[in-house]
């Protein structure tokens, strides 16, 4: 699966005191890199609750923070699927800042049913998006 690549403009609002990236703002970044790539696949988040009862939500997170992100540059938020299963996909993601590696994380994000918040399958149309 190919990865996506999504630019980030590091707002005041996104830094601590000292002007560095609060680390769970890290997650803000990574979450609207996943949005964007669905969207770019063409399904919309909101569509899929109202149409299909069906909502993605992270199951867990892994995440290295090796160097910071500062208060106005412009950074790159890839995600990249590297593995699914019947109900559930594991991202692999990074943030760079001109091909430095600044942070990365492997995201387990799952699928369930709107209303019981059991696990359901991902539609197989956003399977074989994916895997084009």
């Amino acid at each position: 699966m190919k990865e996506f690549n999504w630019p980030v403009r590091v707002y005041y609002e996104d830094t601590d005191a000292g002007g560095v990236v609060f680390y769970a703002n890290y997650l803000k970044f990574f979450e609207r890199a996943r949005t964007e790539m669905l969207r770019s696949l063409g399904f919309e988040q909101d569509s899929l609750m109202a149409e299909q009862n069906l909502i993605f939500v992270v199951r867990s997170v892994k995440v290295d923070y090796l160097k910071p992100a500062r208060f106005n540059e412009l950074l790159d938020v890839s995600a990249k699927v590297i593995e699914h299963k019947k109900t559930n996909f594991t991202f692999e993601q990074s943030i760079t800042r001109q091909q430095d590696l600044l942070c990365n994380a492997e995201i387990r994000i799952a699928c369930l049913d709107a209303h019981s918040m059991k696990p359901k399958l991902i539609p197989s149309a956003i399977l074989e998006q994916l895997n084009q």
